[in-house]
């Protein structure tokens, strides 16, 4: 079949855009503008395409949530809620430190979990020393629970917003805040129950460590560019400021949970609203924002508005489908979140999201099947950077402060990858039927 010029352009895009992600010398959010602003150049997409990408609903919800987390991270009562958490572990022990690990996955469900583990992995490297038990057996499962927990609500990363309103942009109806929460708890409790009965064990056997420091300038995942030691300011406890921003972020939850208004209106207030009552000054809400994060989500949106326009996505379908129509929708399933588990760790969440989501889309209708539960499989494992140290803001913070080997991450994550891909895709179509 022959190409057209936008479909050959937008595939060179595509192709050079995964190169240099995958090599990492240029920071992704840079590399995604330059790709939109490529397509944008040589007519694949209109001006008012790329304004509607940089204006989406998900860019304005994730970054009045960026705003008002931050806001909490300010006043003082996430690090509160860690330190208070982490007084168990002096008699608790081990069993503690689960569940420190536990309820920071909890609280990643909600807020970004970069600060979080920032503020929790040096007390539980701490407490694990000051228990004689091995550091490197709790802050890579602090890490993997985290980025699990994110998934379980559609707020909890930028992945799942990002599906979502790429999936309305298909003409698929949206997702509630807790629609997706009980396939994320099977997963994320799978997944758990492996790092608890035998990721650690391994861990707890390696003496390696590793041999330099190394410190990443690009974010190939969620979170935060630059070097996570930046991060690590504690900030003494505001009940004021603290009580205010957590009531603002529950009203936040509730309101969009129920129906009122979409997420990105109520964000959007409930943000404005800090501001107004100087919970944040309108310098730290800027600051807060995280623009490297919202411009690479951005920029990624053009490149797969390039790819679906230009027909490369439908293409692609055509020809994965003539493969799987045979097997019907599970073996489909189970393809597609294989696909998007294995790209996602060379890949940013953002990209693997934006490429896969209207593949997710065409491959369920030419089966004749309802798109949710592929959708929802992009949303799991486009977020399941296990495997490798640099997929994932988190995993870099640990493994600098546990001295892991890269191969570290390889031995426990691969099998949490499978793990979890398993739960996926027997949960996935329990709760949402084809």
């Amino acid at each position: 079949m022959a190409m057209d010029f936008n479909q050959v352009a937008a595939l060179v895009v595509l192709v050079v855009v995964v190169g240099v992600l995958i090599h990492g010398k240029l920071r992704a959010d840079v590399t995604a503008l330059t790709a939109a602003a490529t397509l944008l150049m040589l007519g694949v997409v209109r001006p008012v395409e790329v304004q509607a990408a940089f204006a989406s609903p998900a860019i304005i919800a994730l970054a009045c949530l960026f705003v008002i987390a931050y806001a909490i991270e300010l006043s003082g009562f996430l690090g509160f809620l860690i330190r208070r958490a982490t007084a168990l572990c002096a008699w608790l022990g081990s069993v503690g430190l689960w569940l420190v690990i536990v309820l920071c996955g909890g609280a990643s469900a909600f807020l970004n979990n970069t600060p979080i583990v920032v503020l929790a992995a040096p007390v539980v490297n701490d407490v694990a020393a000051s228990l004689q038990l091995s550091p490197k057996r709790f802050l890579i499962p602090l890490s993997y629970i985290t980025i699990m927990g994110g998934a379980c609500t559609l707020i909890g990363t930028s992945t799942n917003l990002l599906v979502n309103d790429m999936a309305r942009n298909a003409g698929q109806p949206v997702f509630g805040i807790f629609e997706i929460t009980p396939v994320g708890l099977v997963v994320a409790a799978v997944g758990g129950l492996y790092l608890f009965l035998f990721g650690s064990r391994q861990l707890a056997k390696s003496n390696s460590t590793a041999p330099e420091q190394h410190q990443v300038q690009e974010q190939t995942g969620d979170g935060t560019l630059g070097d996570p030691e930046l991060f690590a300011v504690a900030h003494e406890l505001d009940i004021r400021k603290s009580l205010i921003s957590v009531g603002v972020f529950v009203a936040v939850i509730v309101l969009a949970a129920l129906g009122v208004a979409p997420i990105a209106a109520v964000a959007f207030a409930g943000a404005v609203l800090l501001i107004l009552l100087r919970v944040i000054s309108p310098d730290e809400a800027y600051a807060g924002l995280r623009p490297e994060v919202l411009l690479l989500i951005g920029g990624m949106v053009v490149v797969g508005l390039s790819i679906e326009l230009s027909g490369l996505a439908a293409s692609a379908t055509a020809l994965l489908i003539d493969v799987i129509r045979p097997f019907g929708p599970w073996t489909a399933l189970a393809i597609l979140y294989g696909v998007t588990l294995f790209a996602t760790e060379f890949l940013s969440n953002a990209a693997v999201a934006v490429l896969v989501t209207p593949i997710a889309v065409a491959l369920a209708e030419s089966l004749g099947a309802d798109p949710r539960p592929f959708l929802i499989a992009v949303m799991m494992a486009a977020s399941a950077a296990f495997a490798t140290p640099f997929g994932y803001q988190t995993n870099v913070l640990v493994f600098n402060l546990g001295k892991y080997s890269y191969m570290d991450f390889v031995r426990v994550g691969v099998p949490l990858n499978l793990v979890t891909w398993a739960a996926g895709i027997v949960a996935i179509p329990y709760f949402f039927p084809f």
